[in-house]
């Protein structure tokens, strides 16, 4: 792709649009999020992506008793309030709320970046805010950054990240980063290199919990032949790529459950059929213990503060660029 070529922003009522040759990208000031991420064709948005803070329980969260220490978590997990959002095209701000204001920009607007940043407030108490920003550039990459901003009270968190659910079950995903399963406190066994996995597994455990982490990882992607509204008639496969920034870390899991889905089930044939692809790009994973399964909590170096910032980035673009 010519990243030369000027980046064409569109300033609606309620929306931003963001396109250029072979991506479209919607960001929502109502809803507060990436609407629409189209790429080689392909919608890849079932909803708009949000910060995540909650996992489905391990046997051995159960057993320590981490949900009643953390609950909390689960609520700021399924309701999340967006309380601010800005913009800027080259640097020069978007005045909020866009509408009448839009109408100096008329119908499209050539720029080299585009910015928008959404300000999340949780539901916990003490609230505390997560900021997301959006730059996208002429060549079609999101540079997404990720910031939580710690709150003294506040228990400690399972995970910190982003959410994206995809609208149609993944064929599989290839990443650079370590062998199998890994956690922070489970990477020993873990080989770098560069793994392709067919399909979206679930580990069978007897009760559902967590699983499918992967740590260290460079890149990972996604890669898909159908779409929601049946319009790939020939089954081609699209792909796109999230990778960490600036030759740093991400953590993901990709599967076709999201954790609230994983938490509602307490054996496997409660699970629903799958239907999505649920696609988790953390910055922050709770390690999973396993010193017993009655009461021992995860050792002190793989506990995440909900009491300090995060913050963390990661790219979103085409396959080709993730090597």
């Amino acid at each position: 792709m010519d990243c030369t070529n000027k980046l064409r922003v569109v300033v609606g009522d309620a929306m931003i649009g963001m396109h250029g040759e072979g991506f479209s990208y919607l960001f929502s000031v109502v809803r507060g999020g990436m609407e629409s991420l189209v790429r080689d064709g392909k919608e890849w948005l079932y909803r708009a992506p949000k910060p995540t803070f909650w996992r489905a329980l391990t046997d051995n969260d159960r057993g320590c008793g981490f949900a009643l220490k953390s609950g909390i978590w689960i609520g700021a997990d399924c309701f999340i309030k967006c309380v601010d959002a800005e913009a800027e095209i080259d640097g020069v701000s978007v005045k909020m709320p866009m509408a009448p204001a839009n109408n100096v920009y008329g119908s499209d607007v050539e720029a080299d970046a585009a910015t928008i940043v959404f300000v999340y407030e949780t539901v916990t108490v003490p609230a505390t805010r997560v900021t997301v920003s959006y730059e996208v550039h002429a060549g079609g990459d999101i540079h997404v950054r990720v910031h939580y901003t710690g709150r003294e009270g506040l228990p400690e968190l399972p995970l910190f990240g982003m959410r994206f659910i995809m609208p149609t079950c993944a064929d599989g995903y290839r990443y650079e980063g370590l062998s199998g399963e890994t956690y922070p406190d489970r990477m020993a066994g873990g080989i770098p290199g560069i793994y392709e996995v067919e399909g979206l597994p679930v580990t069978p455990y007897l009760v559902p919990q967590d699983c499918g982490m992967h740590m260290q990882t460079k890149w990972v992607e996604v890669y898909r032949s159908t779409a929601l509204d049946h319009s790939c008639k020939e089954e081609r496969k699209s792909g796109i790529c999230f990778r960490a920034e600036d030759g740093g870390d991400i953590a993901f899991a990709c599967i076709p459950y999201t954790a609230m889905e994983l938490e509602s089930a307490t054996h496997q044939e409660e699970l629903p059929p799958p239907r999505r692809t649920v696609l988790t790009v953390l910055g922050a994973v709770r390690g999973v213990g396993g010193i017993n399964s009655w009461g021992a909590d995860v050792e002190a170096p793989y506990h995440i503060s909900a009491e300090r910032d995060i913050s963390y980035g990661f790219v979103i673009g085409g396959v080709k660029d993730c090597r």
